[in-house]
């Protein structure tokens, strides 16, 4: 794996530090009056995420990691495990629910997503940016109410409350971005 200067770490950055997989967050360079320029780095435990804030001076030799990234589709979820298979392979593979985290609602059968590896452990697991729902729940909309910015609740076919617009009515398919976890557009 190559190894990198302290002072060339970048936020999104995957590094191996104290025998962990660490992703740099937050990176601030800092040049004090007295002695030598360092990068401060706020870094996240890609396993178990927990934080940390270490001091890298320019001399500082770290590991930088490159995860592979494989396209898989999900096939079903059995106790508390999502089952993926590699398109190309067939293999299958199963990971924990919570991979996901607060985005596992927006998961639907067959759907392909992007799991990123490191040598053959699955690291993590990112949704496509938009999905199609169905609102299930939403107020009817309001005659002479049309203000610009006024949004409605609405709940989706998968339980996740959205704000809408209010031209939105139930059952009707809108486009939810995943990252934000925000209305997009009607569908």
């Amino acid at each position: 794996m190559p190894k990198i200067n302290g002072n060339e770490i970048r936020p999104g950055n995957i590094l191996e530090h104290n025998a962990g997989l660490w992703i740099a967050v937050k990176v601030d360079h800092v040049k004090p009056g007295k002695g030598g320029a360092f990068a401060q780095v706020e870094m996240k435990n890609l396993r178990n995420g927990s934080k940390l804030n270490e001091r890298f001076r320019s001399a500082d030799k770290v590991e930088k990691v490159r995860l592979d990234q494989k396209d898989q589709q999900f096939l079903y979820e059995t106790d508390g495990m999502l089952v993926f298979m590699d398109m190309e392979t067939y293999e299958q593979i199963e990971l924990p629910a919570d991979i996901l985290g607060d985005r596992r609602p927006f998961l639907q059968d067959g759907m392909t997503i992007q799991i990123e590896y490191y040598e053959s452990e699955a690291i993590s697991a990112s949704l496509p940016q938009k999905v199609t729902c169905t609102v299930v729940e939403t107020e009817p909309a309001v005659k002479g109410q049309t203000a610009a910015n006024s949004f409605k609740p609405a709940v989706l076919d998968n339980g996740v409350r959205v704000m809408v617009p209010p031209f939105v009515g139930q059952d009707e398919a809108i486009i939810v971005n995943t990252e934000t976890m925000e209305y997009t557009e009607r569908a």
